[in-house]
Protein backbone atom coordinates (compact mmCIF):
# COMPACT_ATOMS: atom_id res chain seq x y z
CA UNK A 1 0.00 0.00 0.00
CA UNK A 2 1.20 3.71 -1.09
CA UNK A 3 0.37 5.85 1.87
CA UNK A 4 -0.70 9.57 1.41
CA UNK A 5 0.89 12.58 3.68
CA UNK A 6 -1.09 15.25 2.88
CA UNK A 7 1.11 18.86 2.99
CA UNK A 8 -1.49 21.86 4.10
CA UNK A 9 1.16 24.65 3.79
CA UNK A 10 -1.29 26.60 1.34
CA UNK A 11 -4.12 26.22 4.02
CA UNK A 12 -1.76 28.24 5.95
CA UNK A 13 -0.69 30.29 2.86
CA UNK A 14 -4.24 31.53 2.17
CA UNK A 15 -5.10 32.66 6.15
CA UNK A 16 -2.15 34.66 5.70
CA UNK A 17 -3.05 36.48 2.37
CA UNK A 18 -6.30 37.90 4.91
CA UNK A 19 -4.21 37.95 8.44
CA UNK A 20 -1.39 38.96 9.69
CA UNK A 21 0.79 39.24 13.03
CA UNK A 22 -0.95 37.30 15.93
CA UNK A 23 -4.53 37.18 14.42
CA UNK A 24 -3.11 34.87 11.88
CA UNK A 25 -2.29 32.33 14.09
CA UNK A 26 -4.65 32.82 16.97
CA UNK A 27 -8.61 34.02 14.96
CA UNK A 28 -7.36 33.34 11.51
CA UNK A 29 -9.11 31.23 9.06
CA UNK A 30 -8.98 28.40 7.57
CA UNK A 31 -7.26 26.79 10.46
CA UNK A 32 -4.18 24.67 8.95
CA UNK A 33 -5.10 22.45 12.12
CA UNK A 34 -8.53 22.25 11.36
CA UNK A 35 -7.57 21.06 8.30
CA UNK A 36 -4.97 18.36 9.08
CA UNK A 37 -8.45 16.93 10.95
CA UNK A 38 -10.24 17.17 7.74
CA UNK A 39 -7.75 15.33 5.58
CA UNK A 40 -7.64 12.56 8.29
CA UNK A 41 -11.28 12.27 8.30
CA UNK A 42 -10.53 12.06 4.04
CA UNK A 43 -8.01 9.17 4.54
CA UNK A 44 -4.81 10.96 4.62
CA UNK A 45 -2.20 8.70 6.23
CA UNK A 46 0.26 11.68 7.39
CA UNK A 47 0.15 15.06 7.90
CA UNK A 48 3.12 17.45 6.29
CA UNK A 49 4.33 20.91 6.73
CA UNK A 50 7.01 22.97 5.81
CA UNK A 51 8.29 25.51 8.82
CA UNK A 52 9.81 28.28 7.30
CA UNK A 53 12.86 30.68 8.03
CA UNK A 54 10.41 33.49 7.77
CA UNK A 55 7.21 31.95 8.85
CA UNK A 56 5.48 32.64 5.43
CA UNK A 57 2.68 30.46 5.74
CA UNK A 58 2.86 27.97 9.30
CA UNK A 59 4.04 29.53 12.22
CA UNK A 60 5.39 27.73 15.63
CA UNK A 61 1.90 27.62 17.29
CA UNK A 62 0.12 25.79 14.24
CA UNK A 63 3.04 22.97 14.31
CA UNK A 64 2.94 22.89 18.23
CA UNK A 65 -1.06 22.08 17.89
CA UNK A 66 -0.69 19.59 15.35
CA UNK A 67 1.77 17.53 16.95
CA UNK A 68 -0.23 17.28 19.95
CA UNK A 69 -3.69 16.91 17.74
CA UNK A 70 -2.66 15.16 14.64
CA UNK A 71 -3.38 11.41 15.04
CA UNK A 72 -1.64 10.19 11.57
CA UNK A 73 1.97 10.67 11.32
CA UNK A 74 3.44 13.98 11.45
CA UNK A 75 6.07 14.96 8.68
CA UNK A 76 8.14 18.74 9.98
CA UNK A 77 9.57 19.99 6.75
CA UNK A 78 12.80 21.93 7.71
CA UNK A 79 16.26 23.52 6.45
CA UNK A 80 18.77 22.08 8.08
CA UNK A 81 19.60 25.41 10.45
CA UNK A 82 20.45 25.44 14.34
CA UNK A 83 17.17 27.23 14.91
CA UNK A 84 14.81 24.37 12.77
CA UNK A 85 16.90 21.64 14.88
CA UNK A 86 15.59 22.91 18.21
CA UNK A 87 12.19 22.88 17.22
CA UNK A 88 12.46 19.57 15.55
CA UNK A 89 14.36 18.21 18.71
CA UNK A 90 11.85 20.02 21.34
CA UNK A 91 8.58 18.62 19.66
CA UNK A 92 9.74 15.22 17.84
CA UNK A 93 7.68 15.24 15.06
CA UNK A 94 7.26 11.70 13.78
CA UNK A 95 9.60 12.33 10.73
CA UNK A 96 11.82 15.52 10.06
CA UNK A 97 12.20 16.00 6.01
CA UNK A 98 15.67 18.43 5.31
CA UNK A 99 14.68 20.47 2.32
CA UNK A 100 16.78 23.04 0.60
CA UNK A 101 15.36 26.11 1.26
CA UNK A 102 15.15 29.53 -0.42
CA UNK A 103 13.77 33.01 0.72
CA UNK A 104 12.55 34.32 -3.13
CA UNK A 105 11.17 30.87 -3.91
CA UNK A 106 7.44 30.34 -3.67
CA UNK A 107 7.75 26.64 -2.88
CA UNK A 108 10.84 24.15 -2.97
CA UNK A 109 12.68 23.74 -5.74
CA UNK A 110 15.49 21.03 -6.30
CA UNK A 111 16.85 18.89 -4.02
CA UNK A 112 19.01 18.92 -1.19
CA UNK A 113 22.83 18.95 -2.11
CA UNK A 114 23.83 15.92 0.02
CA UNK A 115 26.89 15.64 -1.84
CA UNK A 116 28.05 19.38 -0.68
CA UNK A 117 26.91 19.12 2.29
CA UNK A 118 28.32 15.56 3.71
CA UNK A 119 29.83 17.64 6.71
CA UNK A 120 27.08 19.45 8.26
CA UNK A 121 24.12 17.18 7.30
CA UNK A 122 26.02 14.12 8.81
CA UNK A 123 25.26 16.17 12.48
CA UNK A 124 21.94 17.20 11.31
CA UNK A 125 21.09 13.99 10.78
CA UNK A 126 22.35 12.31 14.06
CA UNK A 127 20.98 14.74 16.40
CA UNK A 128 17.27 14.34 15.22
CA UNK A 129 17.40 10.74 15.22
CA UNK A 130 18.86 10.49 18.36
CA UNK A 131 16.07 12.39 19.56
CA UNK A 132 13.71 9.53 17.96
CA UNK A 133 12.87 10.78 14.54
CA UNK A 134 12.69 9.08 11.06
CA UNK A 135 14.84 11.57 9.28
CA UNK A 136 13.89 12.36 5.45
CA UNK A 137 16.18 13.86 2.60
CA UNK A 138 14.21 15.51 0.26
CA UNK A 139 16.44 14.85 -3.01
CA UNK A 140 16.72 15.46 -6.82
CA UNK A 141 16.49 12.11 -8.59
CA UNK A 142 19.73 11.55 -8.72
CA UNK A 143 21.82 8.02 -7.85
CA UNK A 144 24.74 10.06 -6.58
CA UNK A 145 22.66 12.47 -4.01
CA UNK A 146 20.93 9.32 -3.00
CA UNK A 147 24.55 7.44 -2.28
CA UNK A 148 25.62 10.59 -0.49
CA UNK A 149 21.99 10.18 1.63
CA UNK A 150 22.66 7.25 2.47
CA UNK A 151 26.17 7.66 3.62
CA UNK A 152 25.13 10.18 5.74
CA UNK A 153 22.63 8.27 7.76
CA UNK A 154 19.06 9.01 6.62
CA UNK A 155 16.61 6.96 7.10
CA UNK A 156 14.29 8.01 3.48
CA UNK A 157 15.00 9.47 0.26
CA UNK A 158 11.86 11.40 -0.43
CA UNK A 159 12.17 11.51 -4.83
CA UNK A 160 11.50 15.06 -6.24
CA UNK A 161 9.19 14.55 -8.86
CA UNK A 162 9.42 18.09 -10.56
CA UNK A 163 11.17 17.43 -13.29
CA UNK A 164 8.73 14.17 -14.14
CA UNK A 165 5.41 16.41 -13.43
CA UNK A 166 6.97 19.18 -15.89
CA UNK A 167 7.80 16.81 -18.46
CA UNK A 168 4.35 15.51 -18.03
CA UNK A 169 2.95 18.31 -18.86
CA UNK A 170 5.28 19.58 -21.71
CA UNK A 171 4.22 15.78 -23.36
CA UNK A 172 0.31 16.46 -21.99
CA UNK A 173 0.94 13.04 -20.36
CA UNK A 174 2.46 11.13 -23.43
CA UNK A 175 4.02 8.20 -22.42
CA UNK A 176 5.39 6.75 -25.26
CA UNK A 177 7.42 10.54 -25.26
CA UNK A 178 11.38 10.23 -24.74
CA UNK A 179 11.69 13.15 -22.13
CA UNK A 180 8.92 11.52 -20.14
CA UNK A 181 9.63 8.02 -20.03
CA UNK A 182 13.15 9.53 -19.13
CA UNK A 183 11.88 11.04 -16.48
CA UNK A 184 9.59 8.39 -14.53
CA UNK A 185 12.89 6.01 -15.74
CA UNK A 186 15.05 8.64 -13.24
CA UNK A 187 12.60 8.70 -10.52
CA UNK A 188 12.47 4.80 -10.85
CA UNK A 189 16.38 4.48 -10.67
CA UNK A 190 16.37 6.62 -7.75
CA UNK A 191 14.26 4.95 -5.43
CA UNK A 192 15.13 1.64 -6.56
CA UNK A 193 18.78 2.59 -5.52
CA UNK A 194 17.43 4.11 -2.15
CA UNK A 195 16.01 0.90 -1.45
CA UNK A 196 18.95 -1.09 -1.95
CA UNK A 197 20.66 0.76 0.58
CA UNK A 198 18.37 0.77 2.85
CA UNK A 199 16.34 3.19 2.71
CA UNK A 200 12.60 4.06 2.53
CA UNK A 201 11.22 5.07 -1.27
CA UNK A 202 9.14 8.21 -1.21
CA UNK A 203 8.39 10.76 -3.72
CA UNK A 204 6.86 13.95 -3.79
CA UNK A 205 6.17 18.03 -5.69
CA UNK A 206 4.01 18.93 -8.42
CA UNK A 207 1.77 15.81 -8.28
CA UNK A 208 -1.64 16.16 -9.13
CA UNK A 209 -4.67 14.18 -9.97
CA UNK A 210 -3.34 13.94 -13.50
CA UNK A 211 0.35 12.69 -13.05
CA UNK A 212 0.40 10.98 -9.21
CA UNK A 213 -0.83 7.38 -10.37
CA UNK A 214 2.55 6.74 -13.08
CA UNK A 215 4.43 7.78 -9.65
CA UNK A 216 2.33 5.46 -7.12
CA UNK A 217 2.32 2.32 -9.78
CA UNK A 218 6.47 2.33 -9.02
CA UNK A 219 7.78 -0.76 -7.20
CA UNK A 220 8.50 0.11 -3.73
CA UNK A 221 7.41 3.48 -3.29
CA UNK A 222 6.26 3.61 0.20
CA UNK A 223 4.79 7.60 0.86
CA UNK A 224 3.52 9.79 -1.54
CA UNK A 225 3.55 14.01 -0.46
CA UNK A 226 0.96 15.80 -2.29
CA UNK A 227 -0.29 19.69 -1.16
CA UNK A 228 -1.28 22.08 -3.38
CA UNK A 229 -3.30 20.30 -6.07
CA UNK A 230 -5.28 18.38 -3.00
CA UNK A 231 -5.46 22.34 -1.73
CA UNK A 232 -6.61 23.30 -4.62
CA UNK A 233 -9.16 20.87 -5.35
CA UNK A 234 -10.61 21.36 -2.01
CA UNK A 235 -11.94 24.70 -3.27
CA UNK A 236 -14.18 23.11 -4.98
CA UNK A 237 -15.07 20.11 -3.03
CA UNK A 238 -13.97 20.27 0.51
CA UNK A 239 -10.34 19.02 1.53
CA UNK A 240 -11.84 15.63 3.07
CA UNK A 241 -13.22 14.76 -0.65
CA UNK A 242 -10.37 16.33 -1.95
CA UNK A 243 -7.86 13.68 0.30
CA UNK A 244 -10.25 10.96 -0.47
CA UNK A 245 -9.93 11.33 -4.01
CA UNK A 246 -6.21 11.37 -4.42
CA UNK A 247 -5.95 8.32 -2.34
CA UNK A 248 -8.96 6.41 -4.53
CA UNK A 249 -6.78 7.73 -7.36
CA UNK A 250 -3.12 6.06 -5.48
CA UNK A 251 -4.98 2.90 -4.80
CA UNK A 252 -6.51 2.33 -8.23
CA UNK A 253 -2.61 2.75 -9.39
CA UNK A 254 -1.05 0.96 -7.32
CA UNK A 255 -3.69 -2.05 -8.12
CA UNK A 256 -3.71 -1.80 -11.79
CA UNK A 257 0.41 -2.02 -11.28
CA UNK A 258 0.02 -5.16 -9.41
CA UNK A 259 -3.03 -6.74 -11.44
Amino acid sequence: MVQLGVNIDHVATLRQARYRGSNAVDRGEPDPVRAAHEAELGGADGITVHLREDRRHIHDRDVELLRRLVKVKLNLEMAATEEMVGIACRLRPHTSMLVPEGRREVTTEGGLDVVGQRSVLSGVVSRLKEAGMIVSAFVDPDVSQVEAAAGVGFDVCEIHTGPYAEAFGVCGGDMRREELIRSIDDVAAAGKRARELGMRFNAGHALNYHNTGVIASLGGIEELHIGHAIVSRAAYVGLRSAVAEMKRLINDAVGSAGA
